[in-house]
Order: C-alpha cells, then sequence, then structure tokens
C-alpha cells in the first residue's frame, strides 16, 4: 500500500508557494462546512493546491471560483475538474475583490488553506475589502488564530491584529488541525478560524486614524501610549492632556472599545468628521 507521501510526491510542493497540502478528506469537509454556505453564495477559494476544497466546494456551489498562482496547480486542477472548474492563474494578493463583488452584485464568502508565508497580507488584504466579503474560512498557523482572537487580558498574544479584526469582524478559532494532516508536514500545528466582518460594529468613526492609532500604540509595546504615540500625536499636534484617558498605560491594557473611543476623539479633535475610508 503506498504512503501519503508516495501519492503526493510527484507534485513537488514548492517551497516559493509556501505549499503544504492538505490531504485528509475529514478535515476538508469540516471546513466546507464551516463557510455555512448558500447554493448561490459567491465562493472564492484561495490557492487550491491539489484540490483538497475543491472537490467539496465544485459540484455543490455553481458561483465557485479558484485563484491558483502556481501554474502546474492549475493544469493539474483542469486535468481533474474540466470545465467544471473555474480559476484564474494569478496572485490571491493581486486579486480585485472589491471589483469581483461588484460585478456579481454579491458580497463575497473566501476560504482556503492559505500559504502561511503571506498569512498577513491575505489577513489584511480580506480586512481592506471588509465591504466586499461576507466571511472568511481559513486555515492558519495556530500562533496566528490565537493572536486574532486574544483579548487585552492575555498581553503576550493580544496585539495589532486582534483589535483591527475585532474592531471589524467576528473572529472564532473553531479547531485545530494536527501536522499530520498535510504534506509536506509543516513546522507548526495549524488551525482553521472563521472571520465574519461586520464594518460597523464598533461605530468607527474613521478607519484610517483608527488604524494609525492602533499601529502606533503597538509600534513600542513595552512602552507607555504617552512614549509610543509621542511621535504620532507630535506630526498631528495632538496633546494627550486633552483626552480623558491615563496615558500610562501600555497599548495591550486597552480593550478594542477603548481604542475605538480614543480613535473617535482623535477623530473629533482633527476635525476629521466619520471618513470610513481605508
Amino acid at each position: 500500500m503506498s504512503s501519503t507521501k508516495d501519492k503526493y510526491e510527484k507534485y513537488r510542493p514548492k517551497k516559493r508557494f509556501g505549499q503544504n497540502f492538505l490531504v485528509d478528506d475529514n478535515i476538508s469537509r469540516k471546513i466546507v462546512s464551516s463557510l455555512n454556505a448558500d447554493k448561490n453564495d459567491l465562493i472564492i477559494e484561495i490557492g487550491p493546491g491539489l484540490g483538497a476544497l475543491t472537490k467539496f466546494l465544485i459540484n455543490d456551489y455553481p458561483e465557485y471560483r479558484a485563484v491558483e498562482i502556481d501554474k502546474s496547480s492549475v493544469d493539474n486542477l483542469i486535468y481533474k475538474f474540466g470545465d467544471k472548474l473555474n480559476i484564474i492563474c494569478s496572485d490571491f494578493l493581486e486579486f480585485d475583490l472589491d471589483s469581483y463583488a461588484a460585478e456579481n452584485k454579491s458580497k463575497i464568502k473566501v476560504i482556503g488553506n492559505i500559504p502561511y508565508n503571506i498569512t498577513s497580507g491575505i489577513l489584511f488584504k480580506l480586512l481592506e475589502s471588509m465591504e466586499s466579503v461576507d466571511s472568511a474560512v481559513l486555515m492558519v498557523q495556530k500562533e496566528v488564530a490565537e493572536r486574532l482572537v486574544a483579548s487585552s487580558s492575555d498581553t503576550k498574544k493580544y496585539g495589532i491584529l486582534a483589535v483591527q479584526f475585532q474592531a471589524f469582524s467576528d473572529i472564532k478559532m473553531l479547531f485545530s488541525v494536527p501536522r499530520t494532516a498535510f504534506f509536506p508536514k509543516p513546522d507548526v500545528t495549524s488551525a482553521v478560524i472563521k472571520i465574519s466582518f461586520k464594518k460597523n460594529k464598533y461605530d468607527v468613526d474613521n478607519i484610517t486614524i483608527f488604524r494609525n492609532l492602533v499601529r502606533n500604540a503597538f509600534s513600542k509595546r513595552r512602552k507607555t501610549l504617552k512614549n509610543s504615540l509621542k511621535d504620532y500625536f507630535d506630526s498631528n499636534n495632538i496633546i494627550c492632556s486633552d483626552f480623558n484617558l491615563d496615558f500610562s498605560r501600555r497599548a495591550e491594557t486597552l480593550s478594542v472599545q477603548e481604542f475605538v473611543v480614543l480613535s473617535n476623539e482623535i477623530s473629533s479633535y482633527l476635525n476629521y468628521g466619520s471618513a470610513m475610508t481605508i
């Protein structure tokens, strides 16, 4: 009986694309089921690879589309699924989600076992297109999943990712996935997350100000807010004493709600109104 390695080694996973192919059908089914998609939903799969998720999507969702950067994987998938497969050979980071959603007059549901070397890029791309993306079910490093769902009570993991995403979405870590579910086996444990975007969850007045505030606050993580925000405040002629917040605290002690309140106060202070742009 051939081993999993023998079965898949001919595909020669490419390190430059961060390829670790999911080879456990039970896990694949759980991921697809977690999407909670209706038949006519607009679905995009990131990096289908060998088709571990594709085979459970392609027959049930007519509006399914795959985006795959690796030409050899695209050719293999076309060979396996034929005309039923709607696939584009492209870097997902360059795929225009907003135009695709507008063209189809529908929000997108995203799914994928994403390359871990570009996880942050993919996550923030989805966040920037949150008006076009309904939700996303993604396989990520478990460490990243824990950082996304962390609260201010868990100061080691709570940071930019948690604040940025929790301000505009509901995030759940659904289940862990062992290394044995992949070929080749990754060096890290994985987890499946679900992100449901809600742009006005906290009524952020100005997303640009909020984003810049959070990034600057965590830029010097071990410093107090007074020190970590000094350059940002100085460049915008902002005075700490004008705000009702203890700036001797560290960024990791502020809740998402507190960041939103401070951001909205800064927006009013700078007379930026309620520009909801990224």
